[in-house]
């Protein structure tokens, strides 16, 4: 049986990435001989934590690394996360030990932070659909963190790295969708280095009932997640009968709690545990995405098709990969009245549910476990 060491730095707010993460570890431990090495980016020193930036390598967490590998004896090692406290150093050993790696990809960061030049990172667009900078609001550098220049200049030195590591190292990588396996393609990364494998996810399924009335958004809190958007579509559509329900937290969540503090049927109810807002879907009618940016695998989408709940999305990245062909909930993300007349067709309740049993059956061929079973042992053998 194949030793596979999982290595990931949780986030300090939990996210789907995490939440992934682990359930993958699951999900592995069912097939093969699984350890993990989890990071926290909790810094206990400033002074080090700066100095660990600087030179894009944590010392300690590169002898915790050692420390796992020497016991452990790994076949395989299999990264996520590793801003920051697992810090690009593993690779360094990972190499030098040569052990083979694979990366797997949530997220497209690594693209919006591979230079110090704005220019770079836009590439003449308006807009990035990685991060949602906007051309019109920045100078010659860029400021990834728009609220800090320390903060941009660490992540960018690590990104300029981390995507040199990602191009010219023999890793394979892995990730949740072709739409980004292409945008890998068209970057000039070598194609048999790149696999798609999605996220499985493993829930029970319940009984189909979208009467509810009620439609949930469950995620960061954040400009570019579109949540003030959602918030003008739900208001104009015709469902003012229907209650919005906003899960979450993040940086605009002050301001957005606020402003609808006095609009009875939209609330917002804080950061949740994932066993929460999972029975908070099965209570619901739908869920819901506004998100401006590319995205890798929509795991509270995704979750609701197993549980038999349609999605509204917009036809952004990848997400379309998990729906039916033709599917009638995702609109045009440049046009607002598309939006809301998708939020109107939830009004129509029998027809909502025979989406919902057309998602689930699709879902669960797509995120068929023998499948993706079958695409790590073709990557883990070869």
């Amino acid at each position: 049986m194949e030793k596979i060491l999982i290595v990931h730095t949780n986030y300090q707010n939990i996210g789907g990435e995490d939440i992934a993460v682990k359930n993958e570890i699951s999900f592995l431990e069912k097939y093969f001989q699984v350890e993990t090495l989890l990071y926290s980016n909790v810094v206990k020193n400033y002074f080090l934590q700066a100095v660990f930036f600087l030179f894009n390598k944590n010392i300690n967490s590169m002898n915790i690394l050692e420390q796992k590998i020497s016991e452990f004896k790994p076949d395989i090692v299999y990264v996520h996360n590793t801003w920051f406290k697992a810090s690009l150093g593993i690779f360094k050993i990972l190499s030098k030990k040569k052990i083979k790696t694979i990366i797997k990809l949530h997220n497209f960061r690594y693209f919006c932070t591979k230079s110090f030049l704005s220019k770079k990172h836009l590439e003449n667009k308006s807009i990035c659909g990685a991060c949602g900078m906007k051309s019109e609001k920045v100078g010659s550098f860029n400021k990834y963190f728009s609220n800090s220049f320390i903060k941009s200049f660490f992540m960018i030195r690590y990104g300029k790295k981390y995507f040199e590591i990602l191009k010219n190292h023999n890793f394979d990588i892995v990730v949740l969708t072709n739409f980004h396996r292409e945008f890998l393609e068209n970057l000039d990364f070598k194609k048999n280095k790149l696999h798609v494998i999605p996220n499985y996810i493993e829930i029970d399924e319940s009984s189909i009932q979208v009467d509810r009335k009620n439609i949930i958004y469950a995620g960061r809190i954040s400009k570019e997640k579109g949540i003030d958007k959602l918030i003008d579509a739900f208001l104009k559509s015709k469902l003012q009968d229907w209650s919005l329900k906003i899960y979450g937290n993040g940086p605009e969540y002050t301001s957005l709690s606020e402003k609808c503090k006095k609009i009875k049927n939209i609330e917002f109810f804080g950061e949740k545990d994932n066993e929460e807002i999972i029975e908070n879907i099965k209570e619901s009618s739908a869920v819901v995405t506004a998100t401006t940016l590319y995205e890798g695998q929509p795991t509270l989408l995704c979750e609701a098709s197993i549980l038999g709940i349609p999605s509204i999305f917009p036809k952004t990245g990848g997400i379309q990969e998990f729906f039916p062909p033709s599917y009638k909930l995702s609109f045009d993300p440049s046009n607002f009245d598309d939006f809301v007349n998708k939020v109107n067709l939830l009004g129509d309740l029998d027809s909502m549910k025979k989406q919902g049993i057309e998602n689930q059956n699709y879902i669960k061929n797509y995120l068929n476990k023998d499948k993706i079973l079958e695409g790590f042992k073709n990557i883990f053998y070869e």
